[in-house]
């Protein structure tokens, strides 16, 4: 994700640079292909991550987490009633 973030930022620097708005560290002399290039890898990510089940498999392991803070939030209060 940081990969498609850093490259939309370069590429709206690029078009900035190229309307002659503003230059930020001679971005306008950067070629256009290392825009698509880092779109091109950023896709290629994607694909990779979602062919192979890693999307898939972070989403279940930040579920299975959340559902034992859960669990474990349930018997803290549940043993705490039976202190009383």
């Amino acid at each position: 994700m940081w990969l498609l973030s850093a490259v939309t930022v370069l590429a709206l620097l690029r078009v900035l640079a190229h309307l002659d708005v503003v230059d930020v560290g001679g971005i306008s002399a950067l070629s256009w292909w290392w825009v698509v290039g880092g779109f091109a890898l950023s896709a290629a990510w994607f694909s990779y991550a979602d062919r192979s089940g890693l999307s898939t498999r972070k989403a279940m392991e930040r579920l299975d987490q959340r559902k034992q803070e859960r669990i474990q939030k349930q018997r803290e209060l549940l043993g705490s009633r039976r202190k009383r």
